[in-house]
């Protein structure tokens, strides 16, 4: 399986980070090794700036590649929620010099995953509500309605590049609020109001 990223798909997100707002999806990857699904999250030693990033997650349910936007529905049944965790000084580094930041995105457990999905039957996409909580208290929070690009785009233009098969996750973007965490910190995600994991800061 791997893990697709899609970056800048909120507008306010791109506005924090000082980046246009795209015309078209942008997207990377993050290697399997990424993903993390334990409670313990040990703070990398190669960064001294770890951002959390609260994102909706797709789970791609069959093989697919070339898909239009109105047949992508049949592509995926469950939306989960993870962390896109960034290391914001070696990805500030590796902009200032022009080079790929990969390590700064993709490095081991920077992609935070729920145990549970939830049936896109029992959500309203165009209205799921989610949000993370840094030491009870909420420090991001968004709207699937405010997404630039929504989940059936997403799906269509990923696969006119690369195809998507089944397991694979696509992280749909963050909203505004990204900040720092440090050791001693408590993470927990909200889809719905309803708790999908708690990650301790270690």
């Amino acid at each position: 399986m791997k893990i697709i990223c899609i970056g800048r798909n909120y507008s306010d997100h791109a506005k924090e980070m000082n980046s246009p707002i795209p015309e078209e999806p942008l997207f990377f990857l993050k290697p399997d090794t990424a993903l993390f699904r334990d409670k313990n999250f040990y703070y990398p030693e190669f960064t001294s700036d770890l951002h959390h990033e609260i994102e909706l997650v797709v789970k791609i349910a069959k093989v697919g590649k070339h898909i239009s936007v109105d047949n992508a529905p049949k592509y995926y049944n469950e939306i989960g929620l993870g962390i896109d965790f960034t290391a914001r000084d070696i990805q500030k580094q590796c902009k200032a010099k022009g080079l790929p930041w990969e390590k700064a995105k993709a490095f081991d457990n920077s992609a935070v995953i729920s145990q549970q999905f939830i049936k896109k039957e029992d959500l309203d996409l165009s209205n799921i509500s989610f949000s993370l909580e840094k030491n009870n208290t909420t420090v991001q929070s968004g709207n699937s309605v405010d997404m630039l690009f929504h989940i059936n785009q997403l799906i269509s233009h990923v696969s006119k590049y690369i195809t998507l098969k089944t397991g694979d996750l696509i992280y749909t973007g963050t909203p505004q609020g990204v900040g720092p965490v440090e050791i001693g910190d408590q993470l927990t995600g909200y889809l719905d109001e309803k708790a999908m994991f708690t990650v301790n800061i270690k």
